[in-house]
């Protein structure tokens, strides 16, 4: 895999985090789970200096699969004082840096819009499992693919008191869902990504007003697809692209929403 996790570490730490939660101990480790026959693995991440029951945050990786630069995010999450939990959408140990394989496998997740958010439940479920998390505190992020999921997964009623989308997929909200959508939503997106046309957008945001959803879109002028990922382009592909401050500018956004989400 190309995804240096060291280069995440070095360009993160300075910028968002203070001494305190760059010397915590943050633990790890991988919990097993099925759907339907395909063996899951994902990873739950805390800060062991943290004593008692804290908010919890899924995270729904991209479309590559479960890979380090998934799970350093989680690590980031833990930091903040989060229990984070790395779910897996593919299972059996499939990553990819080829795209046509990871086009492959998202569309076998996401052909059947019921089984897509079962999936992803699951992962839920495995966080909510956790002695660690306060019941009823939790939220959920996802960057590409996952981005999509964790709004399907607001769509779909799950119990979640707000999601985030980093330069995801935008799935417009079926009708049935007016009304229903308990969870807060906020989508970090590019206005440079050509994988999401402005009429994409437009009908995105149409579809939120009239599901009556608590919703809030930050759109960064001349940002592109995966603008979160410092080796996005290492894949060859124009429209994924690097950009430091839609990076940390997201990431607080996220953590300011957190805030309001989780106040006690």
């Amino acid at each position: 895999m190309r995804h240096r996790i060291a280069v995440l570490s070095s360009l993160f730490a300075a910028s968002l985090f203070v001494t305190a939660q760059a010397q915590a101990e943050v633990q790890s480790k991988p919990i097993e789970y099925e759907d339907h026959g395909t063996h899951l693995t994902g990873y739950l991440f805390w800060d062991d200096a943290t004593t008692g029951k804290r908010p919890g945050v899924l995270l729904i990786h991209e479309w590559w699969g479960l890979n380090d630069y998934a799970k350093e995010r989680a690590r980031m999450l833990a930091e903040l004082g989060y229990v984070a939990f790395a779910a897996d959408m593919y299972g059996d140990g499939r990553v990819t840096d080829t795209p046509d394989q990871a086009r492959d496998w998202m569309q076998e997740v996401t052909a059947d819009v019921d089984l897509w958010r079962e999936r992803a439940g699951l992962g839920l479920k495995q966080l909510m499992a956790s002695d660690l998390v306060e019941p009823g505190q939790i939220a959920a992020i996802g960057y590409c693919f996952g981005g999509g999921t964790v709004l399907q997964m607001a769509y779909g009623g799950a119990e979640l008191k707000g999601v985030v989308s980093f330069h995801g997929s935008l799935p417009a909200a079926p009708e049935e869902s007016k009304g229903h959508i308990a969870a807060k939503i906020l989508v970090l997106h590019g206005n440079a990504d050509s994988f999401v046309s402005p009429e994409v957008v437009s009908n995105f945001q149409n579809k939120l007003e009239a599901a009556e959803a608590n919703w809030e879109m930050d759109i960064y002028g001349g940002v592109r697809h995966s603008f979160t990922s410092p080796n996005a382009g290492d894949y060859g592909i124009d429209n994924l692209r690097y950009d430091p401050q839609a990076d940390r500018r997201s990431w607080l956004r996220m953590q300011s929403f957190f805030d309001e989400l989780f106040v006690r």
